[in-house]
């Protein structure tokens, strides 16, 4: 008996010890350094402050909190109640070489319910996979349920949905001729172009539901200009692109597609081409006066720089710039924005300065028997002549340049584009070397007979 009381007296010293080491002790602290801050403590408070059991039932009254809202907690974290986990991608297990799965969910929502103290742990631990099982499945519609293995067995579980509808396919494959599509060519340098595209291969296999492979038109390369890697002009680099399948529509089709990407070499250069600026007056000057000289940025700059595909620049002699002169009685400057030509991707000017001189030293000069040629005839038609095979052109412009004028300078032609077997009534259109001067025709129309070779 004496050696229960030993043991109990014992125990109530080493509690005794813990409380007051970590209650009464740091209470007391606390309590000296708030008196002492608001000055010389009054008898009273000192002498209440000196009972023994003043400094206990403090302590008592703070343990007594701290138990209730500990207990308050461990009652909080026993009730029961539900969490729904962040959306879960699911898995399918089947034979992935020999068929094709339609109508997998693209995720579910997986509620779980339990205490808030398991939930916790659940939620802080790795997750399961989401599963769908078709193993021993064959080709056609099934239902099966979607599992997920919760290692909790204090927690229940629901997934939404529970059950997949899927559809099994055999799996096909075709061969396809793979192709280059070239995305956001518009952010290259405008002084660049991509000369030279080339594949390491230029077929693919594509794999499918048969009803998916039918459906793909074209299968191309994608390469995404916007991220080239650097390059210097003229030489090669290669690029590692992505596959796409497309039907006819222009609509991506979703086949499995073997290799997934290819090598695309491209080469990148800039060509270019110096033409000079030629200057068109339309129109005519007041009746009294011819133009005497067309000046572009007060003579120093004639000439502009083109770039683009070198079979385009080819094609071009020249870069015309049409003014209206219609009336013009003075000298005149005109400020005129420079028009690309049709597959030019760059000039080196924008703009130019046309200054337009006027004479009042002017001629009218004729030129005779000029020739009218045919332009724009088929190649399995001929044509002759009904009225005229010839014409003279009428010249009016400043004399010093009339004067030296000839033959040679001018030309008549009719257009005889889409004209087909029979006689037809054209115009007569003439045209000289140069742009100061105008020229017209002394016959306006002419006949012709078009015949089928």
């Amino acid at each position: 008996m004496k050696a229960i009381k030993k043991m109990f007296k014992s125990i109530g010293s080493f509690f005794s010890k813990i409380i007051d080491k970590i209650i009464v002790v740091p209470i007391s602290k606390l309590i000296l350094l708030i008196n002492s801050k608001f000055g010389k403590p009054s008898k009273r408070f000192e002498n209440w402050l000196s009972k023994s059991n003043t400094l206990l039932f403090i302590s008592l009254i703070i343990a007594i909190l701290i138990f209730v809202v500990i207990d308050q907690r461990i009652l909080t974290y026993s009730e029961s109640s539900a969490e729904v986990l962040p959306i879960k991608q699911v898995k399918v297990l089947y034979d992935e070489d020999n068929y094709v799965v339609e109508g997998i969910p693209e995720n579910v929502d997986i509620t779980l319910i339990g205490n808030k103290a398991d939930l916790y742990i659940a939620k802080q631990s790795p997750t399961n996979e989401v599963v769908i099982d078709l193993w021993g499945l064959k080709p056609g519609t099934h239902k099966v349920d979607i599992e997920y293995d919760q290692l909790s067995s204090g927690i229940k579980y629901s997934i939404n949905p529970s059950v997949a509808t899927v559809v099994i396919h055999e799996k096909v494959s075709a061969t396809k001729t793979l192709s280059v599509d070239l995305l956001n060519q518009d952010t290259l340098d405008e002084r660049y172009i991509i000369d030279e595209v080339n594949l390491n291969n230029d077929s693919v296999v594509i794999k499918g539901a048969a009803y998916k492979v039918e459906q793909v038109a074209t299968v191309k390369a994608l390469v995404d200009v916007k991220n080239l890697p650097e390059f210097k002009l003229g030489e090669k680099i290669v690029v590692s692109s992505p596959l796409r399948a497309y039907d006819e529509s222009g609509n991506v089709v979703d086949v499995e597609i073997s290799p997934a990407r290819v090598d695309v070499e491209l080469l990148i250069d800039s060509p270019s081409k110096e033409v000079p600026i030629r200057v068109i007056p339309t129109g005519s000057v007041i009746y009294n006066m011819g133009i005497s000289n067309l000046i572009v940025n007060g003579g120093s700059d004639t000439n502009v720089t083109l770039y683009g595909p070198t079979e385009t620049l080819a094609t071009i002699e020249y870069l015309p710039v049409y003014i209206n002169v219609d009336g013009l009685s003075e000298n005149t400057e005109f400020k005129i924005n420079l028009e690309k030509p049709t597959g030019v991707k760059h000039m080196s000017l924008d703009n130019v300065t046309v200054n337009v001189m006027l004479s009042d030293d002017i001629s009218n000069v004729d030129i005779e028997n000029v020739g009218i040629s045919r332009i724009n005839l088929g190649s399995n038609f001929g044509v002759t002549p009904i009225d005229i095979d010839s014409v003279t052109v009428k010249l009016k412009g400043v004399t010093d340049i009339v004067e030296n004028i000839t033959a040679d300078d001018v030309t008549a032609y009719v257009d005889l584009k889409g004209l087909g077997v029979g006689t037809h009534d054209v115009e007569i259109i003439v045209s000289g070397n140069d742009p100061r001067v105008e020229y017209s025709s002394s016959v306006l129309r002419m006949k012709v007979r078009i015949y089928e070779k």
